[in-house]
């Protein structure tokens, strides 16, 4: 019987402390990034050729730099130095668009709604990771109806068309840029539809175009694109992160992640607009659902089922252990 015990209290404890290998689903489990030159993470884009690699930048004028990042591991695989765009002054999103190019939104104002005019870079995102100094192409962004702040861009997937939507604690609104952008004028955004009750700290559009998700410091709301016409569907279930400010798909389009700032910042999943993650609008914004698994990422519930095994083991252990006292 003592045998017995000691198998059994061995291949538990064993099972409970074994880490199972890495695989390409780990990447949208949720990581954490490792790069100390990444402190301000406030935009965030599946990348389109390298799965389970995410793209991110720092918040404000760090400089023209966008990091490629394994969501595996968090560590950082490639960092691109973007030529041909200046000085950036306060740089918030970034999205891919279905030309496989990179958008970089450096449409902050820092200045509270000042600055006449804003910028958008596009680059092609590189097919081999590595650190490399791209050029990108330099956009003259100006609003239709004035200078404003901005965290929010997102690309449609089928048509290309650039849209951002300006940060405002009272809501904000979605502006559509022209058909295709132009590198020798300015291009003027227009507003298209209202996006209210939250203070926009970014959006993703999902893999389809279907559904647009706009996120705040502490939740997020989703609606239906159509055709730019957006209907609200309802509030998302929201990690809880801290200063959160970034949202983006999964490039298959299974989940959401979301990021926040600060340094070794997380990046974690909830579930997409119809997979559960709806709340309804009688749901408060800042309801992100704290104690959910989501919210732990898919590490927490890991942890806690080996947590449980270990308990189990050492139980097994002490069984054994007041046995052999007895005999």
């Amino acid at each position: 019987m003592r045998r017995t015990f000691v198998l059994l209290a061995a291949a538990l404890l064993t099972g409970a402390l074994a880490q199972p290998p890495a695989s390409a689903a780990d990447a949208d489990e949720g990581f954490t990034i490792k790069d100390p030159r990444i402190t301000e993470s406030s935009g965030l884009a599946a990348s389109r050729q390298h799965p389970g690699v995410y793209w991110t930048h720092n918040d404000s004028d760090d400089g023209a730099y966008l990091y490629a990042v394994d969501g595996r591991t968090g560590d950082t695989l490639a960092t691109l130095s973007l030529t041909g765009v200046g000085a950036p002054r306060d740089v918030e999103a970034i999205s891919i668009g279905p030309d496989d190019r990179i958008y970089v939104g450096d449409i902050g104002d820092n200045l509270g709604g000042s600055w006449d005019h804003v910028w958008i870079y596009r680059l092609p995102e590189p097919k081999t990771l590595r650190d490399e100094t791209v050029r990108a192409t330099q956009y003259v962004v100006t609003y239709s109806d004035g200078a404003r702040d901005a965290e929010s861009l997102v690309v449609h997937p089928k048509t290309g068309r650039v849209y951002i939507v300006d940060k405002n604690e009272k809501g904000g609104r979605l502006y559509q840029g022209p058909a295709e952008l132009s590198a020798s004028g300015t291009n003027v955004f227009r507003p298209i539809a209202a996006v209210p009750d939250l203070e926009a700290t970014d959006a993703a559009l999902s893999p389809d175009g279907e559904q647009l998700v706009v996120r705040s410091y502490f939740g997020a709301i989703a609606y239906d694109w159509n055709g730019g016409r957006l209907k609200k569907t309802g509030r998302l279930s929201v990690p809880f992160l801290g200063q959160g400010e970034s949202v983006t798909y999964t490039a298959d389009g299974s989940k959401l992640m979301y990021g926040a700032e600060g340094a070794e910042s997380s990046v974690r999943p909830g579930e997409v607009p119809g997979g559960g993650g709806a709340t309804g609008s009688k749901s408060p914004e800042g309801a992100g659902g704290g104690d959910s698994e989501d919210d732990k990422g898919g590490a927490g519930v890991s942890a806690g089922k080996g947590v449980l095994a270990v308990a189990v083991a050492a139980a097994a252990l002490l069984g054994l252990s007041r046995l052999r006292r007895k005999k």
